[in-house]
């Protein structure tokens, strides 16, 4: 139980049924661990809450201290991945590596069965196959589906689990809580990650602890793209997100960032959220989980492919997207409609219909692959823009005086990997897919 209003009608409508139950409470943070005093323990409102419900259900109660594991196994190496300048996902990992994880390891077990049933307030639905395994699917009310976050689980920690909201709505638990008198059921609901708490922007969490910072500024250019000109700076990769409107005083446009590169600890943007830099039908998933490990989709190993549904994203809506087996054994996705501020490093899952099938991290990206050779190395920079306006210019005067208007193709000329003038600015223009996957395994932009 985590205090919240979900875990309490979880074990209010558990309590209902014929249960031997027993509440656990993970202690997975302290911010006293951060500044050695007595301020700011969060972890302490919920536990009191927990064991107010827990009484009037008369249900016992304990607290299990997992922060080291959490600092061990999903913190440290979050802190390492912020650092490079990609985005990980520790809730994803939590629920593999502590909850479903360090956690189980520690309940006691039935000295009949031999096992115990693990319940959690998780909007998600599991149900047992044909063969006797346990599926995890989606939840009925599907905005707030918690599947994604379940998505690394194992198949073992699955079939230890009960989701006994999977079949209800947000709405319903509410009424539920109302209903049975709760402590927490007018509680506001939790947002965002369990270490910063309520301490604002999570950039500022990262820099501004109040004893050290975990990630010490690291200033940088934040360079337009556009016009390979730097325009701002900023005070670490982990500072922004990709997609993220970057705010750069002194723009005549919202500049939004596109890519970011480690080498150079420079972050781009192009002044539009709808630009193609931000554009994604592709990615690379490395470090690819199978809820069922040893029974993948027998079509993801095929040229065809497997037809499926992706996430990158919690509050995303699924897309459509073929699935296959990469050259180099990780998993490539292409999906039939563009996704946009895709960052390396999120976690993509796959769906086949309700039913989640595991997910991996992205490691690259159709815009990633391309960054290096038209925008990272320089080959396109702002003096060869300005060669190219010149000769463009003096084709345009020459045929105003006198040899008739520029044909259109000197004004425009869309082929791959092309750079369109357009007003002040350029835009580059991604090559096809086919084109991408040639250009990738000549030059090995995969690693």
């Amino acid at each position: 139980m985590s205090g919240g209003v979900d875990s309490s009608v979880t074990a209010r409508l558990l309590a209902n049924q014929d249960y031997d139950l027993s509440a656990i409470f993970m202690r997975n943070w302290d911010t006293r661990d951060e500044s050695g005093t007595d301020k700011g323990c969060e972890w302490e409102k919920d536990w009191d809450d927990v064991q107010r419900v827990c009484k009037s259900l008369g249900i016992p109660c304990t607290m299990i201290d997992l922060s080291r594991e959490y600092w061990n196994r999903i913190f440290q190496p979050a802190l390492d991945v912020w650092e490079s300048g990609s985005t990980p996902n520790p809730d994803v990992w939590c629920n593999r590596e502590i909850k479903f994880g360090a956690l189980l390891e520690r309940l006691p077990v039935d000295p009949i069965t031999g096992t115990s049933w693990f319940a959690t307030g998780h909007y998600a639905r599991k149900r047992w196959s044909p063969n006797g395994r346990p599926q995890l699917l989606s939840a009925k009310d599907q905005t707030k589906d918690q599947s994604y976050y379940l998505s690394s689980i194992s198949e073992q920690g699955l079939a230890r689990a009960l989701f006994p909201l999977g079949e209800i709505t947000k709405v319903e638990v509410r009424e539920l809580a109302r209903k049975y008198q709760l402590a927490t059921a007018e509680k506001p609901e939790s947002m965002g990650l369990c270490f910063v708490g309520e301490r604002g922007k999570f950039s500022q969490f990262l820099s501004n602890r109040l004893v050290d910072s975990y990630l010490r500024p690291n200033p940088g250019p934040i360079i337009d793209s556009t016009m390979q000109k730097v325009i701002g700076q900023h005070e670490g990769l982990w500072t922004y997100t990709i997609g993220e409107n970057a705010k750069v005083a002194g723009q005549p446009f919202k500049m939004f960032v596109s890519h970011k590169d480690p080498t150079k600890n420079a972050i781009y943007v192009v002044p539009s959220s709808n630009h193609q830099a931000l554009l994604e039908h592709r990615v690379i998933c490395k470090e690819w989980k199978w809820i069922w490990n040893d029974a993948p989709p027998a079509t993801v190993f095929e040229p065809a492919g497997f037809r499926a549904a992706v996430k990158v994203r919690h509050r995303q809506d699924v897309q459509s997207c073929i699935a296959k087996t990469a050259h180099d054994g990780k998993l490539e996705i292409i999906t039939d409609e563009p996704m946009r501020g895709v960052s390396l490093g999120q976690v993509a899952a796959l769906w086949d219909g309700d039913w989640c099938l595991g997910c991996g991290v992205i490691a690259a990206t159709s815009n990633s692959l391309l960054q290096p050779r038209h925008i990272v190395d320089g080959r396109v920079n702002p003096s060869q823009f300005a060669k190219k306006v010149n000769q463009f210019q003096k084709k345009r005067n020459t045929k105003s005086r006198g040899e008739g208007p520029p044909e259109r193709s000197q004004l425009q000329k869309p082929s791959p990997g092309s750079w369109l003038f357009q007003d002040r600015k350029y835009q580059y223009e991604a090559p096809p897919l086919d084109k991408l996957d040639k250009l990738s395994k000549e030059k090995k932009y995969w690693e």
